[in-house]
């Protein structure tokens, strides 16, 4: 099993996938984050329900998050 900050540390610039706890799933650049794993993305776009929508830079709390998948 991969380490969250080791999936964090190769995905810095890079598109990911984030399940958040309530089942919303963000998708956007990762463009940093700290040692609580809250993090930047840029470009983000939000999937709830079937429904997309755009939000542009968002801050995701790391307590929030289930899961992290680098996107190809």
């Amino acid at each position: 099993m991969a380490m969250p900050q080791n999936i964090l540390e190769k995905s810095v610039d890079k598109h990911v996938s984030i399940k958040l706890k309530d089942g919303r799933i963000m998708e956007g650049k990762l463009t940093g984050y700290d040692e609580y794993m809250n993090m930047v993305l840029e470009g983000t776009e939000e999937e709830n329900d079937g429904a997309r929508r755009r939000l542009g830079t968002v801050i995701l709390r790391g307590n929030n998050v289930v899961s992290i998948t680098p996107q190809s």
